[in-house]
């Protein structure tokens, strides 16, 4: 209580008297990619398991490129979306029904044909257009449409970049889509996408790291495409459809046994990785970054604006994840019990995200008595207090001062913890805080 209260007396105090200049607290740090150095940093008994996976790692982009390679330039590349709502052709709420219609089959001939060697896929491309010929990239142009404004923060080789992601939701979407599609259908018409099936969960086997995170690109790209991943909830997603792989139930009644096993490690893994991350502060543990480094653990920055701070609303989808899973042990419930309480003490109260009626002044926070209470989207780990970051990787800790730009392009404030507290109202009632 006595840091929320700090925390939003300082925040008051700048909206009322924010200064004529920009204050800068601070520099974006950027994110380290893992590397063969890096891992010999490990203690000797890690360094084993994170070298096989960056071999692997490595043997699959060869892999991966020299198979596009080898199927030759495309004879044309048929007409396209390069960027898309991939999820909306996908449809995962259709009548059973409906995944036996020549649509249905058509957009599973389409994720069949765009699955990249390794068993992954691309994100935002439409699933609904023409099949991939061979020679076409795996990926559209999401490399290269905004490189400008990112800088150094883009991607190594323009060329190449998001092949293979859970990124938006990609890999694991495609996963489903095929898994309704080979339970509407016979038999003797299954056989293609089971085999893409099984191998795109293979993908998501191999991508998992020794520590059972999963970071957002793979192969490894560098950068923090190689972090443990919270962003857009790609961890929850995946451990999600590991469970579901895992139970052998409704749609997943097709999984091999073995497949099955490895789903349930998988998942059992990356919850021991959700637990060994959440962030402590003098003992007591708050809730989780966007990202973590893969090796340290450590949260780490993103994009230029993205710092290595607190995560709001990625904490929330993690403790609603924590939530769902039945008999958690003592760790869990005490890491979802820590975790709500820093979320009501870091909520910000009596004040306003809004653009005043005026569009070209921006959006602003102003103070504004009784209004719905709001988080911001990062915070401070020792302070708990808001941080927010701009183009050029300085940090504010006052969104007044970050450009026009990023004020108005970015989701700097949430409600997504009301979830969590509504969800939390119930499950205390099974799980009660004997904390002392």
């Amino acid at each position: 209580m006595i840091l929320r209260a700090f925390a939003l007396c300082s925040l008051t105090a700048a909206l009322v008297a924010a200064p004529a200049f920009a204050t800068v607290v601070g520099v974006n740090r950027p994110p380290q990619a893992i590397t063969l150095q890096r891992i010999a940093d490990l203690a000797p008994e890690q360094q084993p398991a994170w070298r096989a996976y960056l071999d692997r790692s490595v043997a699959q982009m060869k892999a991966d490129r020299s198979a596009l390679a080898a199927e030759g330039p495309p004879s044309h590349i048929p007409a396209m979306m390069l960027r898309g709502d991939s999820e909306k052709t996908m449809p995962l709420d259709e009548a059973p029904a409906w995944y036996f219609t020549p649509q249905a089959r058509h957009i599973a001939d389409v994720i069949v044909s765009f699955q990249t060697p390794a068993g992954g896929w691309s994100k935002n491309q439409p699933r609904d257009g023409a099949l991939r010929v061979p020679g076409q990239p795996y990926a559209g142009a999401e490399g290269t449409h905004d490189v400008a404004s990112k800088g150094a923060e883009a991607a190594q080789d323009t060329s190449w970049h998001y092949v293979g992601t859970l990124d938006n939701d990609a890999t694991i979407t495609e996963l489903r889509f095929l898994a309704r599609i080979i339970t509407a259908l016979p038999a003797d018409d299954r056989t293609a996408y089971r085999v893409a099936f099984e191998k795109g969960v293979g993908y998501l086997l191999n991508a998992q790291f020794p520590n059972g995170g999963w970071p957002q690109i793979w192969p490894l790209e560098g950068g923090y495409h190689d972090a443990i991943t919270y962003n857009d909830d790609a961890m929850v997603h995946a451990s999600e459809l590991m469970s579901a792989i895992a139970s052998g139930a409704g749609d997943y009644a097709f999984v091999p046994e073995g497949l099955r096993r490895r789903a349930a490690d998988a998942r059992d893994q990356a919850i021991a990785c959700i637990l060994a991350t959440q962030v402590s502060v003098a003992g007591r543990r708050t809730v989780w970054g966007q990202q973590h480094d893969a090796l340290t653990e450590r949260p780490v920055a993103a994009r230029n604006f993205e710092p290595d701070a607190l995560s709001s609303s990625e904490s929330a989808s993690l403790l609603l994840y924590m939530m769902t899973l039945p008999e958690p042990s003592p760790a869990m419930t005490a890491a979802v019990h820590e975790g709500v309480a820093w979320l009501h003490e870091v909520a910000l109260h009596d004040v306003a995200w809004t653009d005043g009626g005026d569009k070209t002044a921006g959006r602003r926070l102003i103070v504004s008595p009784g209004a719905p209470d709001l988080w911001a989207r990062y915070y401070v780990a020792a302070s708990g207090k808001p941080i927010f970051g701009d183009r050029d990787k300085s940090l504010h800790d006052d969104v007044n001062e970050i450009s026009l730009e990023r004020r108005n392009g970015y989701s700097w404030f949430n409600t997504a913890p009301l979830k969590v507290f509504k969800a939390y109202a119930r499950w205390r009632l099974a799980h009660p805080d004997t904390r002392p």
